[in-house]
Order: structure tokens, then C-alpha cells, then sequence
């Protein structure tokens, strides 16, 4: 849990960075140093995402610190995948992933965004999809949970049809996709925490001062109100 809380500060703090250094994408002599941030900022936001998916998907029994711990490892084994396959197009290849020209468009950039974003809107579409079938017991019984699925569901398909634009040079698709972007960056933290830390936070206090409660039951810390 403690590894957890790291984390969420930790993609916190780079993603404050982020939105204030943003003239190092077109400034020379700073695009590595922006690609560096933008891929571990970007790394860090898919691995809260992930495991926000994770935690979901375990259904009604998703509760506690056990499962958030489970959640852990299936997303830090992913997202890990992910950094390293970037990467290698990064900085292997020299595909500028975190550079955007709306005037020489990258071919190859563009269709990997586009694969990525079709991955993330084909899972949020298919969770949405269980919550209208029969497997709709499967799943958390919570309307902020239904809501944050449908918000990233219709925000990573526009991303997805912004990059198919701009992949084929429609300059309104650049301006549609810079535009999700910073919502992206804007909103998501604040989206995880109404949606899930909050009530997350509520339940273990609560877990805890029961936990308390009945050590210091135990300890005879009550028998005098009894006498």
C-alpha cells in the first residue's frame, strides 16, 4: 500500500512538471529532456489507469487492501511492457512519440497512438458493454465506477479518432488531439480520486477504527462502563 501512495505522489509531482515545462517540446537542446519526462509522466498516469482497470474488473469482491495489492503487480508488469516497447521506438528508432508537428506528420508515430488508443477504448467499450449484460454482476456495484468508464471511454475514442486525423495530415485533427491531451493531463488525477481514492480512503479509516475498536475491547479497555 505504502508502494502505492509513492506512486500516485510520484506521477503527481511529474505530471505538475509536465504542464509547467511544456516549451521544452519545441525548445532546442530539450527534447530529450522532455521525452524522458513524457514518457515516464505518460508511463506513470497508464499505470494508476491500469490499475484502476484491474482493481474494476475483480468485481463485487474487489475491496480492500489485498485486492489493490494484486492490482499492483498486474499493473507494474504491464505498464512495464508498455515503457519498454516506447522506448525502443523513442530512442531506438528515433520515432519522436512526445514531439508533435502538425506539419511533417510522423506516419509511424501516428499509428502507434492509434493502436494504443484503440486497445484502451476497446476495453473501456467492453466494460460499459458488461454493464448492459448478464455479466453486470461482475462488477463493482458503484455509479462512479459506471461514470468513469463512460468519461474515458468517450475521451480515449476521441484521442483515437484524433490520431487516425492527423495520422492522414487533417490539421483539425492536431488541434482535437493537443486538446485531449491536456484534459487528459488536467482532469485524470482528480477524476481517480472522486472516483475511486476517496471512497477508498473512507472504507479503510473505517476498517481501521473498527480494527481499534475491538484490540481495545479486548484489552478491557470498556469493562468499566459495564461495572
Amino acid at each position: 500500500m505504502i508502494s502505492y501512495y509513492g506512486c500516485l505522489w510520484l506521477v503527481s509531482l511529474l505530471n505538475l512538471v509536465w504542464c509547467f515545462v511544456q516549451a521544452w517540446e519545441c525548445t532546442p537542446g530539450k527534447e530529450m529532456a522532455w521525452n524522458i519526462l513524457s514518457l515516464f509522466t505518460t508511463s506513470g498516469m497508464l499505470f494508476l489507469e491500469v490499475s484502476l482497470l484491474a482493481f474494476l474488473l475483480q468485481g463485487n469482491h474487489a475491496s480492500g487492501l489485498q485486492a489493490l495489492t494484486r492490482t499492483f503487480v498486474i499493473s507494474g508488469l504491464i505498464v512495464g511492457l508498455d515503457l519498454l516497447l516506447k522506448a525502443i521506438y523513442l530512442f531506438g528508432f528515433s520515432v519522436p512519440l512526445f514531439i508533435d508537428n502538425s506539419e511533417h506528420p510522423h506516419q509511424i508515430k501516428w499509428g502507434l497512438w492509434v493502436v494504443h488508443r484503440l486497445v484502451l477504448t476497446a476495453i473501456y467499450g467492453s466494460i460499459l458493454f458488461m454493464y448492459h449484460s448478464k455479466w453486470r454482476e461482475r462488477l463493482p456495484a458503484r455509479p462512479a465506477f459506471y461514470k468513469y468508464v463512460a468519461f474515458m471511454f468517450i475521451l480515449n475514442a476521441l484521442e483515437l479518432f484524433a490520431c487516425a486525423l492527423t495520422g492522414n495530415g487533417a490539421s483539425f485533427g492536431f488541434w482535437l488531439y493537443s486538446a485531449t491531451i491536456v484534459c487528459y493531463h488536467a482532469f485524470y488525477l482528480p477524476l481517480l480520486y472522486i472516483t475511486f481514492l476517496a471512497d477508498f480512503f473512507e472504507e479503510e479509516d473505517m476498517h481501521l477504527e473498527n480494527v481499534y475498536y475491538s484490540e481495545m475491547k479486548d484489552a478491557g479497555f470498556f469493562d468499566a462502563d459495564w461495572e
